[in-house]
């Protein structure tokens, strides 16, 4: 998939925003197309199948989190929320409901733009591909091996799991809840004991712990594997 048939769809009821957006991101290779409230972007996405979907929360018909309730019941392409909401209930509800992404206004568009590459590469990278690289970081997912620097790194069961769960979907956010439904198969699990995990992961895996490179976190609401 070349970067010059990439096609962005943008759902805001402001015309100013989908202008800013189209103008932004034309240039740089997308074909946008816009929608201005939910039922729309449906049926903008059920016809024209865009690549990814740039989503606002504040539709005055359906709300984002049940635009992209409705959309994940039949498609999985990737969907970021971009709205001026700030509160983490907001953004786990987006990315429970399926949101691959959540970008708050305002943004930067290098930001923005660096978010809708992630998004993409997941898009292409094969769900059944045993091998992750990221930086000096190797996920060897058929024989459970994880390498960092051409040295074998020893990882319990539960570490390995919640790495595995996260490079699985790599670029995307996963909330503290996904993640312990993945692990522990439930959500009841103290969450203490996930943040325990990450930070010994950290210790592991990062070259700098205190400034992670591979297990970003997003506050208040989960973790994400960022390819390098």
């Amino acid at each position: 998939m070349s970067k010059a048939t990439l096609k962005a769809l943008v759902v805001d009821d402001e015309p100013a925003v989908r202008r800013f957006l189209r103008t932004s991101l034309e240039p740089r290779g997308y074909h946008v197309s816009e929608a201005s409230s939910g039922h729309e972007a449906v049926d903008v996405v059920a016809h024209s199948k865009p690549d990814v979907i740039l989503l606002d929360m504040g539709l005055p018909d359906l709300d984002g989190v049940e635009v992209t309730r409705i959309l994940r019941e039949w498609c999985s392409i990737p969907i970021i929320i971009l709205s001026v909401r700030e509160s983490e209930a907001d953004k786990v509800a987006a990315l429970d409901a399926g949101a691959d992404d959540y970008l708050t206004k305002p943004f930067g568009l290098n930001e923005l733009t660096a978010r809708l590459r992630a998004a993409l590469r997941r898009v292409q990278q094969n769900p059944d591909e045993p091998v992750l690289v990221s930086g000096s970081l190797t996920i060897d997912l058929t024989n459970r091996d994880v390498i960092r620097d051409g040295q074998r790194i020893v990882l319990t069961p539960t570490e390995y799991d919640i790495l595995k769960a996260l490079a699985r979907k790599a670029g995307k956010v996963l909330t503290h809840q996904q993640l312990m439904r993945e692990v522990w198969g439930h959500v009841e699990q103290d969450l203490h004991t996930l943040r325990v995990n990450i930070s010994n992961l950290r210790k592991k895996l990062e070259p700098e712990p205190a400034r992670p490179v591979y297990l970003a976190t997003e506050p208040g609401v989960g973790y994400r594997f960022v390819l390098l």
